[in-house]
């Protein structure tokens, strides 16, 4: 079976789409390009799956390489066979391939090749084969003083350390164990230094392997990697040894108790320790696979919450000593004003504190608060709900995660943009756009650095800056961007936009003014043909008098857009007009077949182009509920009472629950058992990210700030942003 009819079979796909996507992908073309103006060639697959296509590619094609290698080194040695080279061809994994390969692997010199070098391997096919001969007799006809063999016990136990090797490299006896180990395999873990630590439901672990959890795995990992987690690995070695015998012999056997004792040795001494190790790792992978996905997961509709658009917002980082740094920033994002007051230990200056946020507040109009959930979060809020309370002014706030603000407060991005500030103003403009525009704001900071996800520094860090970059391009492309607004670090995750394109584009602005159309990108230094073609459709221009500049319609597909206006009726004034309430209905009267065929696109093509002319430069985040907006009420932990129903916003969804922020500064947890009265296999299922949900408290724990909550049997509005 080739590459695109295995992908076909696995991924549930059509083997011309797959081999359409591999070609485009081979070409060049980006994964938000493919997915939105290729439809035709993949079957509408989305980005995700296109990724997940891309990725099981890149596996499969390194797998053939792999085999190349191994078959060209057996070969080298004059050991190649058919019937390897065809195991080796079918294999179907990189572990069936190393294991082939082990008994021709480069060795360091081991008691079994030392044997071998001693004339001994003569004697363990002996072994193997049995005879009337007594074992003794038998292995003293293999004496040789030069050799290093001076007794039979010599001869015996060379013979079976060569008889263990061959086990231990035996393909099909290890793919047998390794089954066994996953199903009779326990994990253990001790460590009482760790029963005062985070760790402490570890300290005496005891679980199946094909029970254990992504989240158990990875915290036992780190518990041993900081020394207070001993773990271990044990499984039914009866039944394995076993296993080593039927390899070896048939019962009954003239030297079966030599042969007994060398599969126990072969197990204990080399293919335990070698198993074991293996499974450690699958199991770590798999869990770094699962939470790099969940981390992925969460990015996604934390990307996509709905911006607050067409206000002025003020974001407020708290603090004790230094104070709290306050900067109002306009409905484009841009600074008006700033100030720093001392509301909080050991200042309290209330009073002052008040009449700097409301000359501000009435200033500059400001209608919403961002406020940051650090330090002295907690006093800042009681403060500013005071200051709504007693003001009377028009005013909502949010609690705004500050996880990474400060990362970009002292970067050089930050720097750049405001070099005149110090690093904590920074970080307060960086709150306010959070609120305006969680997008734009959040592509600046490394994704890791954003709070979510589960022990995202323990994962290989490649592959999870390349999940999570994969994340965010995806979600630019499907917003899009003003070419005129985007600042560099936006435009930089545009399909088929470099670095130093983007500061190019910023550039080209700076010098020449707006842009008036996107035909003017050809015009940018080192933006050459395929670029354009990459990264036209995602550009808004809407300066420009073409109308269409404005939508996610593709350039390639302006004459298909302008013939499908001229056979349903409408002119380009009227999507400027947004007057094509009725296109729809003229559509199906007409057929969509017969349309797509007289605008020369297939119909997917057709559907996106009319979505695009009913509604111009649409922002998909538009149509999703708005964030949870508090007014001036606040309240402690100390006032929440099991029983109590609470709203809250989904702040992180792992895999044994989902936090959420009923506004007490403490996330309550909804374990997995408590988010739905069905059956949950993941909490993904249920919700997401910036969902607003409602809960009961199920538990205070004051001591230990931590809050248990319920979902079930609680009917959810439309606040929830899940599908």
């Amino acid at each position: 079976m080739n590459i695109p009819e295995r992908l076909a079979q696995e991924l549930h796909l059509h083997v011309n789409h797959v081999q359409n996507v591999i070609a485009l992908l081979d070409e060049g073309n980006t994964v938000p390009f493919i997915a939105r103006y290729r439809k035709e060639m993949h079957g509408t697959m989305n980005d995700q799956d296109i990724r997940q296509l891309a990725d099981r590619l890149a596996y499969l094609r390194g797998l053939e390489t792999r085999k190349e290698d191994v078959l060209r080194a057996i070969e080298e040695q004059g050991k190649l066979t058919q019937a390897l080279r065809t195991a080796i061809e079918k294999a179907a994994t990189l572990t069936e391939v190393e294991d082939l390969y082990l008994p021709f692997r480069p060795k360091r010199r081991t008691r079994a090749s030392i044997a071998r070098e001693k004339g001994l391997e003569p004697l363990a096919q002996a072994l193997k084969d049995g005879s009337d001969i007594p074992v003794e007799q038998l292995a003293a006809s293999y004496l040789n003083a030069e050799n290093g063999v001076e007794s039979a016990r010599d001869a015996l136990d060379g013979a079976l350390d060569i008889l263990a090797e061959d086990c231990s490299v035996n393909a099909a006896l290890r793919s047998h164990l390794r089954a066994l180990l996953r199903v009779t395999g326990e994990l253990t873990a001790q460590g009482k230094e760790a029963e005062q630590t985070v760790y402490a439901q570890y300290s005496n672990f005891r679980s199946a392997i094909r029970r254990l959890q992504s989240h158990q795995i990875l915290a036992l990992n780190r518990g041993e990697r900081e020394k207070l987690l001993k773990i271990d690995m044990e499984c039914d070695e009866d039944a394995a040894q076993q296993l080593i015998a039927r390899a070896v012999y048939r019962r009954p056997h003239p030297y079966e108790s030599e042969l007994s004792a060398m599969c126990a040795d072969a197990w204990k001494r080399l293919l335990f320790p070698s198993l074991s190790r293996e499974l450690r790792k699958e199991l770590t992978d798999n869990a770094n696979e699962k939470a790099i996905a969940t981390f992925a997961l969460n990015l996604r509709p934390l990307l996509m919450q709905p911006p607050i658009k067409n206000k002025v917002v003020l974001g407020f980082d708290p603090a004790y000593r230094t104070g709290c740094k306050l900067a109002v920033v306009d409905p484009t994002g841009a600074v008006l004003d700033t100030a720093v007051i001392y509301p909080t230990p050991p200042h309290n200056n209330i009073e002052q504190s008040m009449q700097t946020l409301s000359a501000l507040c009435t200033t500059h109009g400001v209608t919403c608060v961002a406020l940051g959930n650090g330090t002295a979060s907690r006093e800042s809020e009681q403060f500013l709900t005071d200051f709504i309370r007693e003001s009377g002014l028009p005013i909502s706030y949010m609690i705004v995660s500050e996880a990474g603000a400060s990362v970009y407060s002292a970067s050089k991005l930050g720097a750049q943009e405001f070099p005149d500030f110090d690093v904590s103003l920074r970080s307060a403009v960086s709150i306010a756009r959070r609120l305006q525009d969680p997008l734009a704001e959040l592509v600046k900071i490394d994704p890791k650095a954003i709070g979510i996800g589960q022990y995202q520094h323990d994962m290989p860090q490649a592959r999870l800056s390349q999940t999570l970059d994969g994340v965010v391009e995806d979600c630019v492309n499907a917003v899009g961007v003003d070419l005129n607004t985007a600042s560099p670090s936006l435009l930089e995750h545009i399909s088929g936009i470099s670095t130093a394109i983007a500061k190019n584009i910023a550039t080209y602005r700076e010098e020449n003014g707006a842009f008036s159309s996107r035909s003017q990108l050809h015009k940018v230094p080192k933006l050459g043909p395929k670029t354009f073609e990459q990264c036209a459709g995602f550009l808004r221009v809407t300066e420009s008098t073409e109308v269409l500049d404005t939508t996610a319609v593709h350039p390639e597909s302006y004459p298909a857009a302008k013939r499908l206006l001229s056979l349903c009726g409408y002119t380009e004034e009227d999507v400027r007009a947004r007057k094509l309430t009725d296109l729809d209905s003229r559509i199906k009267s007409i057929g969509k077949a017969v349309l797509a065929e007289r605008c020369d696109v297939g119909i997917p093509t057709l559907t996106d182009i009319a979505a695009e002319l009913q509604k111009p430069g649409r922002d998909p985040r538009d149509e999703l509920p708005a964030p949870l907006l508090r007014s001036a009420d606040v309240m402690t932990l100390e006032q929440l009472k099991p029983g109590m129903e609470v709203v809250g916003t989904v702040r992180n969804v792992c895999d044994f629950g989902a936090f959420v922020d009923i506004g007490v500064h403490e996330d309550g947890l909804v374990h997995i058992s408590q988010l739905s009265n069905k059956f949950v296999k993941h909490p993904s299922e249920v919700v997401r990210v910036g969902d607003v949900v409602k809960a009961i408290v199920l538990s205070v724990d004051t001591g230990k700030k931590r809050i248990g909550l319920s979902m079930k049997n609680i009917k959810q509005s439309t606040m929830q942003t899940k599908d």
